[in-house]
């Protein structure tokens, strides 16, 4: 795992050698081992790298092919790359390292894209051919590593793991507000798109090429998108579920550097934990909870998984004044506006994670593919009770009337329940979509000051997305639009982003891709069963795991924003990021949609303003930090 940066001309324009040091050094977080340069007349090329196998020099990138030919910067894991030596190279194959930088270096120049089929693992990489004077660039098939790329004028082309290294090449930055719209109603910017005009980012699952002054891209992975259920009874469905996350777990611990797992003390993660503590004697496991805020704290489960399989368990547990303390920490680490603010207490936990390990491995994946999100269980139950539908029509005025927030169990349980009711009003395209979001359309638009070209461009962006959810009797695509938007835009983004911060490697072994399309080929059933999600794991590991883990209220991971928000950051709140002086010279928003945010934070009622206004502190600080 690493960080990478690059710039290509195909002309003879000359790369100052500063600027991708720069570069480089912007992402020193993701690989503060060492560090590398590759330049002649058409490309500079950098590195950044946190050693996971052969932690040697000899791994050591750029790693150029013997020829000299062929030069790769790569970020990411291959887990199956001994198994593909023993494949596709003769046993006399002179490799000069044991890393799977040069395995999928060789691999590439023996098979091409077609490569890319064979790789079990995540990664963002490019190659650089001298003789042709191109460069190919791919990303992995869910997109759980990054890549940002600008194409500049007269031939200039350049790329970087994160935007802030991006910027360094000198990209115009001027805001897409589509993309601030989408941010505003999701509180994160789904791809291709960034914040940036000129920005995007390499879709998962595609490869790109380019040469002299044009690129192409094209996608080598799609998710399976026909509605086929296996031809298997639950037992049977049960038992492979179990072989391909053990198979899955095992691949994921080879590792020359100390590793360990998160343990929430969730179906998920206790299940990777079960596995993982099967190859890996005194396993280390680590879990955050919360002193003075027991809504929010899980510990006691993960405690109880830790003490059944037998693992080294870590808890750190933290006060609200020592979450608060590390929200500028957070903020500082965001190249672009990214408000999911559990994003808070992963920060934390990787941060004091990687004081032990630097590898770590999670349950990460496991909601989507399962159906185990709220969301999930009220589509499914609204599909077998169409009758609600009339019912909720009546009821809903008197609902939105309820006092809604995050910060407590009976008001959260109201925020959920007025917006269940208000999706069953819906077209079931138009459900999705307000159960994705935060804010509604109507609020984006009332917010943000959007010209007409910006409005239609936003719904285009709408359609896209919404275009594989076809309202089909099986759930297989509503999760596969759940895996293309929420997992591969907001979960894999937190992850990534919170702990590169720390330079540690989270590897997520539900996101084995034969594990994703075998979820996606289960019938519902398998899924849900009355209110419970996620049937088939929590079915096909109860026997192992502690009793006491299910059917317990689900909380998420979440902090309590609200109480900072009426507290020490009132004044921070108030007179510095929406302040309407502030508001005003910025030009961005309308200045009574604030006012009326602002309202809505302090009344009795939040609702849902907590994540807005959370959503406006990270764009707000991202915008002062790269205006200056």
């Amino acid at each position: 795992m690493c960080g990478i940066a690059g710039c290509f001309h195909s002309g003879n324009a000359q790369i100052d050698q500063p600027v991708i040091q720069r570069a480089t050094e912007r992402i020193k977080h993701r690989g503060p081992d060492a560090f590398g340069f590759f330049q002649d007349e058409h490309i500079a090329l950098g590195h950044r790298r946190l050693s996971i196998l052969d932690i040697s020099e000899k791994g050591a990138q750029p790693m150029i092919d013997r020829s000299g030919n062929y030069v790769i910067v790569f970020n990411g894991e291959i887990f199956n790359y001994r198994e593909l030596r023993n494949t596709y190279f003769p046993s006399d194959h002179p490799w000069r390292s044991d890393s799977d930088t040069e395995l999928l270096l060789d691999l590439y120049l023996t098979k091409g894209p077609e490569a890319l089929n064979l790789l079990r693992g995540f990664f963002a990489f490019a190659l650089y051919s001298k003789s042709d004077c191109s460069l190919f660039l791919a990303r992995d098939r869910f997109g759980k590593k990054p890549l940002y790329y600008h194409e500049g004028e007269n031939g200039m082309f350049s790329f970087a793991s994160e935007l802030g290294a991006l910027m360094e090449f000198g990209v115009n930055r001027s805001i897409d507000k589509s993309s601030m719209a989408q941010y505003f109603h999701f509180n994160y910017i789904p791809e291709p798109y960034s914040i940036y005009q000129e920005v995007h980012k390499l879709p998962a699952g595609h490869f790109m090429e380019v040469k002299k002054s044009s690129s192409t891209i094209h996608c080598y992975y799609q998710l399976p998108s026909c509605n086929v259920e296996v031809d298997t009874n639950y037992h049977s469905a049960q038992q492979k579920l179990k072989y391909l996350l053990d198979e899955a777990v095992q691949e994921r611990m080879i590792s020359d550097v100390p590793l360990g797992a998160f343990l929430s003390g969730g179906i998920d993660s206790s299940v990777v934990v079960a596995l993982a503590s099967r190859y890996h004697s005194n396993l280390k496991t680590y879990s955050i909870g919360y002193t003075d805020n027991p809504f929010f704290d899980e510990t006691r489960y993960a405690e109880s998984v830790a003490k059944k399989f037998g693992t080294d368990h870590s808890v750190f547990r933290l006060s609200t004044s020592d979450i608060e303390e590390q929200i500028d920490s957070v903020l500082n680490s965001l190249s672009e506006p990214f408000a999911d603010f559990s994003a808070i207490p992963l920060h934390i936990l990787s941060q004091k994670t990687k004081a032990h390990v630097t590898v770590a491995l999670s349950g990460d994946g496991g909601e989507e593919l399962v159906a185990g999100y709220n969301k999930h269980k009220a589509e499914y139950a609204l599909r077998q009770q169409a009758r609600l539908r009339p019912l909720a029509k009546l009821l809903n005025p008197a609902f939105r009337l309820l006092p809604s927030s995050r910060n407590s169990c009976t008001a959260n349980k109201f925020r959920q329940l007025q917006k269940y009711v208000g999706g069953l009003t819906l077209s079931p395209a138009d459900r999705y979509w307000s159960w994705a979001g935060i804010l509604s359309d109507e609020e984006v638009f009332q917010l943000a000051t959007l010209t007409d070209p910006e409005y239609q461009e936003y719904d285009v962006r709408r359609r896209n997305i919404l275009k594989s959810y076809r309202r089909t009797d099986n759930m297989s695509d509503y999760l596969r639009t759940d895996i293309q938007l929420v997992l591969q835009s907001d979960m894999l983004v937190k992850v990534d982003r919170m702990s590169m911060a720390h330079g540690l490697e989270v590897r997520s072994p539900f996101l084995d891709h034969r594990i994703v399309e075998f979820a996606l080929s289960l019938p519902d059933r398998y899924r849900i069963s009355g209110t419970m999600g996620k049937r088939i794991v929590q079915d096909a590991f109860k026997n192992i795991l502690p009793a006491e883990i299910y059917n317990r209220p689900k909380k998420g991971f979440e902090v309590p924003l609200l109480s900072w928000f009426r507290g020490s950051w009132k004044n921070r709140i108030e007179n510095d990021y929406l302040s309407d002086d502030f508001i005003k010279e910025q030009g961005l928003f309308d200045v009574e949609s604030i006012q009326r945010i602002r309202r809505k934070l302090f009344s009795v009622d939040p609702g849902d303003s907590v994540a807005t206004t959370w959503a406006l502190i990270v764009f707000q600080h991202w915008w002062k930090r790269q205006k200056d």
